[in-house]
């Protein structure tokens, strides 16, 4: 059986990993025979968002125990992941990717990544595993592939030019569509960057796993 190692950013939309695309990834990789292995850095989160009134609170949380809740607790610090001991990468979006994976959200193209999760990221972009990047995630590419490395984000002017700017080559999809950069082997799917229900973004995310999964 193959395996997905899945990186997660917390839990929630607004400051962790997006729920439903975590859950509908994560339900294509059983559903395409492998099997899905959730890791998280374990760091405090940039901020907490009530996701009721979309105003930040006081509060501090620690990324790997909110994405806990999404993995039912079968989760490990990201400074356990071994590369070698999987086949393929699966990094869903929310403004966890933004935040507490980078601080794209907060530098745009001038960003920084975790350097666990860079770590992480380019140990399978050394073997030449495929990879996954959904929704807000994709930003991260160019620091981790170098120039050239080919990404989608969907349709946004800005988020797009920033891709450009940090050396990457932006590709506009489609909802239900995928981008794959054959040469690197290399999967990225707009998910919530355009869907407006569920059923859209799996409908996007369903294509790129089946394909990952194939390339794994």
């Amino acid at each position: 059986m193959k395996k997905i190692a899945v990186i997660l950013s917390g839990s929630g939309v607004f400051d962790g990993a997006e729920i439903h695309e975590t859950v509908l990834a994560l339900l294509a990789i059983e559903q395409e025979g492998a099997s899905w292995h959730c890791f998280a850095p374990n760091i405090d989160q940039y901020h907490v968002i009530n996701h009721l009134t979309g105003e930040e609170t006081t509060e501090t949380r620690n990324v790997l125990i909110e994405a806990a809740r999404i993995a039912r607790g079968n989760i490990e610090d990201l400074v356990n992941l071994k590369p070698i001991e999987y086949d393929a990468l699966l990094i869903p979006g929310g403004f966890g990717a933004a935040k507490n994976l980078s601080n794209f959200a907060i530098k745009g193209a001038k960003c920084e990544i975790n350097p666990d999760v860079k770590k992480a990221c380019q140990a399978f972009a050394q073997e030449e595993k495929p990879a996954a990047y959904l929704c807000i995630a994709p930003t991260m590419i160019p620091a981790i592939y170098g120039p050239g490395a080919k990404g989608t984000i969907g349709t946004d002017p800005e988020t797009a030019k920033a891709f450009n700017a940090m050396g990457g080559e932006h590709i506009d999809c489609p909802v239900d569509d995928f981008v794959l950069d054959q040469k690197r082997r290399l999967l990225t799917t707009p998910a919530y960057m355009l869907a407006g229900s569920i059923s859209e973004a799996a409908s996007g995310i369903n294509k790129l796993v089946k394909h990952l999964v194939q390339l794994a």
